[in-house]
């Protein structure tokens, strides 16, 4: 009896159905694909961490450039800072302040009796500067400057006149560009020069430093009596100001600025000082529109059959 039982249990064992009989899993979290079992022992990776505590400066330069390697990061850049030009100054530095009355009948007042004696105090601050400025130019002369300065201030005018920007730029600063060009848009502009009253001279000269002591800039405050035309139309062709016909006589402080350290710089037209005293420009006459009709009163009715019988 047990070696039937013994004999049957071998049967068992060795049947071919229990070769293939597999145990199944009940967790899911491993995957049952053996080709992932790599994957799975290299599923926590192991690397150094930065020390930031690491003393830089005791390294070489070639060991810095490696530890950046090894982390991944860029060298950095030099700093370096964006160079900028200054061309010309924002404004006129020390203005020249002119007599009471200049190009009139001499007036005896005790402003312009001030005036005069200021004058003659500031007179040595620009021989200095003229003597600033003949270092850096050698050609430089107070009696032929005036001459130059007249052939830039009409060409300068010219320049606007005809409407060209480029030109316009070698005769005037950046500072005196916009005012140039403001309110000329859609305008046509007739602007003639006729002669001089009297001869143009130089009345102010300063020097200045910006930024650095080797960044000099000079000014020079030229004196303008002369006789001009203007008529200045606007997009339809209607006179807004002045007359081609009549000509005026114009008193005029014309600033001239040059950046003396450069040695391509060139004398250009800056700004223009209008004394206190001087008198009030003359309005524009601009367009409008034609308002609308007013309607009349009508008639009253008590008085409309009265007319109607005469």
């Amino acid at each position: 009896m047990a070696n039937s039982l013994l004999s049957k249990m071998g049967a068992m064992r060795l049947s071919p159905a229990a070769v293939y009989i597999q145990s199944m899993r009940t967790t899911t979290s491993k995957h049952w694909d053996p080709k992932f079992k790599k994957l799975r022992a290299l599923k926590f990776m192991k690397f150094k961490l930065p020390d930031h505590n690491e003393d830089i400066s005791a390294m070489s330069p070639e060991r810095i450039r490696q530890k950046m390697k090894e982390r991944g990061l860029l060298p950095p850049r030099p700093w370096m800072e964006r160079p900028f030009y200054i061309s010309a100054t924002g404004g006129v530095f020390e203005p020249y302040v002119p007599p009471e009355g200049d190009g009139k009948a001499s007036v005896i007042s005790t402003t312009r009796a001030k005036q005069t004696v200021e004058l003659l105090e500031k007179k040595s601050k620009s021989m200095m500067a003229i003597r600033k400025i003949k270092s850096y130019e050698e050609e430089f002369e107070t009696k032929q400057f005036p001459e130059l300065a007249q052939k830039i201030y009409i060409a300068a005018h010219e320049s606007l006149v005809n409407g060209d920007k480029k030109s316009l730029r070698l005769y005037v600063t950046e500072k005196a560009y916009p005012e140039f060009r403001h309110n000329s848009y859609l305008k046509t502009i007739r602007w003639r020069f006729l002669d001089s009253l009297e001869p143009p001279r130089i009345v102010h000269a300063r020097c200045t430093d910006i930024v650095s002591k080797e960044n000099i800039f000079g000014q020079v405050t030229v004196r303008f009596h002369t006789r001009q035309q203007l008529a200045v139309y606007d997009r339809f062709g209607r006179l807004i100001h002045g007359s081609e016909i009549l000509a005026k006589d114009v008193l005029e402080y014309v600033v001239f600025e040059k950046h003396l350290s450069n040695m391509y710089g060139t004398w250009r037209v800056h700004d223009k000082i209008i004394p206190d005293w001087a008198p009030p420009k003359e309005p524009s006459k601009l367009t409008r529109c034609k308002p609308d009709p007013v309607p009349e009163p009508e008639a009253k009715e008590e008085e409309t059959p009265a007319i109607a019988d005469k």
